[in-house]
């Protein structure tokens, strides 16, 4: 191996020297050490070129061929990210620093300053390196469709890249001054307090991200809601510092990344995955419009299919109890049905019948605490179809009917305009 570097090296200074007497040669005295140090720099940037070329064309090669499947996840993705051509930079860059000294062994005073280009060359593809192996990470979760990884990884990876452009600065600043890395390191400790108060909004992205991805509460794609923003919508990306969501009138909102750790969110994914979707209504009726109903009433209510059988166990059981109660005659003595009553018996029956309602959650209808305008009647319930214009043609369906049908009851539903 040794013995290769070094006929390496001798072949390197016999170009070196073949170039550098011919150019002594050939061209005018004012003109032959520049013409040198140029000259050997292009046969040195020319050797570089060839020797990255040919690893990326063999190293690309053979992933393409061989790798670029997806039962090879990782080395998928690998070769998405290009990490391949990084890699062949960084060998062309290594044996073009090998080559340094072979070429410009009779330039001494331009050894150093070129030893630093190619040393800051080479942190920055080190830097580039980095960059795409974690683009190569996020890649391999997308393959394998973990969002929730992709989220966490989001925020350690946009945490490392920017570590990682202060760590390569920092080298690169040492590599073209020629100074220690201890020196500027320790004079940060001056403004640490400041570098805090920088990053606060980084530190606190980073840490949402981890939460978010070991509580599995969100990903990307989710369908969530903020009160505190007044805003509905699906999650498209979540970085380290902010969050994009796709509102449902095709605009885009952003909001700090840290908001989702600190901010009540409502995430409304999980009833669009149930195939579910909650109706939450009610219906305002006049106070002045409710009754006892007497016999007549309940006999022409009970010719409703929804209520006959209710109203038949009714009806028996308050001529049952009328027989020994005084003063019958009068329909405040004793049990009574009323119509605001039986008519949310039929609600609840025609609820219980719908196809389009979900029978297995909840079926609720229930007076609320009385308002000026009037008595609430709350429709609670969930549709069998989460489909937006589905879930609103279901629930406009059932209030057209109860609207209507609330009259067969002598009801009065309020209308009233907010000033």
């Amino acid at each position: 191996m040794n013995n290769e570097l070094k006929d390496t090296k001798d072949f390197l200074q016999t170009i070196s020297d073949t170039l550098h007497f011919w150019l002594r040669d050939n061209f005018p005295d004012s003109w032959v050490l520049l013409s040198q140090i140029v000259f050997k720099f292009l046969l040195l940037i020319g050797l570089v070129y060839a020797i990255d070329f040919m690893d990326k064309l063999f190293l690309n090669g053979i992933f393409k061929i061989f790798f670029n499947k997806d039962k090879y996840p990782v080395l998928k993705s690998i070769y998405q990210s290009r990490i391949t051509n990084s890699f062949s930079h960084l060998i062309a860059l290594l044996f073009g620093s090998f080559a340094l000294f072979s070429i410009f062994y009779r330039h001494p005073k331009s050894f150093t300053f070129l030893e630093r280009m190619v040393g800051l060359a080479i942190v920055f593809v080190v830097a580039g390196m980095l960059y795409r192996g974690l683009n190569a990470f996020r890649n391999y979760f997308i393959i394998q469709q973990d969002f929730y990884k992709i989220i966490a990884l989001n925020a350690v990876s946009q945490t490392v890249k920017i570590f990682g452009i202060f760590v390569s600065s920092v080298v690169a600043i040492c590599v073209i001054f020629g100074i220690s890395g201890s020196a500027i390191v320790g004079s940060l400790g001056a403004i640490t307090a400041v570098l805090v108060l920088v990053f606060r909004d980084t530190i606190l992205g980073f840490v949402t991200g981890i939460h978010v991805a070991t509580s599995k509460n969100l990903k990307v794609g989710d369908w969530i809601g903020i009160p505190k923003y007044n805003l509905e919508g699906n999650i498209e990306d979540i970085n380290l510092l902010t969050t994009k969501i796709q509102n449902f009138d095709k605009t885009i909102s952003t909001i700090p990344t840290y908001d989702l750790l600190t901010t009540e969110i409502k995430n409304i994914q999980v009833m669009s995955e149930s195939n579910t979707r909650r109706i939450k209504r009610s219906i305002i009726f006049n106070i002045n419009s409710f009754k006892f109903l007497g016999r007549e009433s309940i006999d022409k209510l009970a010719k409703i299919n929804l209520i006959t059988d209710y109203l038949g166990i009714k009806k028996e059981e308050m001529i049952k109890e009328r027989e020994h109660i005084k003063n019958p005659e009068l329909l405040i003595n004793g049990r009574q049905l009323t119509n605001i009553g039986v008519f949310r018996e039929y609600v609840f029956n025609y609820l219980k019948n719908n196809q389009y309602i979900d029978q297995n959650g909840t079926i609720i209808v229930r007076q609320l605490e009385n308002t000026p305008q009037g008595m609430p009647l709350e429709i609670y319930c969930f549709t069998n179809s989460s489909e937006w214009s589905n879930y609103e043609d279901i629930q406009a369906d059932i209030f057209d009917h109860l609207l209507v049908a609330s009259k067969e009851f002598e009801l009065e539903v309020v209308q009233f305009s907010k000033v």
